[in-house]
């Protein structure tokens, strides 16, 4: 018979690096998972990605059990990792950084399947609607 499926939940941590300590201990102890059991199991799953930011979508259970599912980064991280940015700017029509249609296009194709499109170039054109709400430029093309 399979489990019941009591709640769903999303957190974003660092890959290979997540700690018990706030926000994540908190928010993992409040909705009934240990999380030292937790950060165990999702730093083996992501050790590779080393401290590159993902997103997880957690599954509790009636009986207390949980499982995860790993999802791609977030738009925003992959777009200032390209951009070569701490954040992103506070009026987006202050440009401070670029990025380049190339750029875009491999983000796309990594959160394709997390994403609600269906081609690689409407992803595209989501990540530049991203980028250009975070103050950057896509450089050498229409997306």
């Amino acid at each position: 018979m399979a489990k019941k499926l009591e709640k769903q939940f999303k957190i974003v941590a660092p890959g290979g690096k997540a700690t018990p300590a706030p926000p994540l201990g908190p928010a993992l102890g409040a909705n009934g998972i240990n999380p030292g059991q937790f950060i165990t199991a999702f730093n083996e799953r992501t050790k590779e990605l080393n401290g590159k930011v993902v997103t997880c979508l957690i599954s509790i259970y009636k009986d207390r059990s949980f499982d995860f599912e790993l999802k791609s980064s977030p738009a925003s991280a992959l777009l200032k990792d390209a951009a070569g940015l701490e954040k992103g700017a506070g009026t987006p029509q202050d440009p401070i950084g670029s990025v380049t249609i190339d750029q875009v296009k491999a983000i796309a194709e990594e959160k394709l399947a997390d994403l609600n499109a269906t081609t690689v170039e409407s992803a595209m054109q989501m990540i530049a609607g991203t980028a250009r709400s975070m103050g950057i430029t896509v450089e050498g093309g229409d997306a």
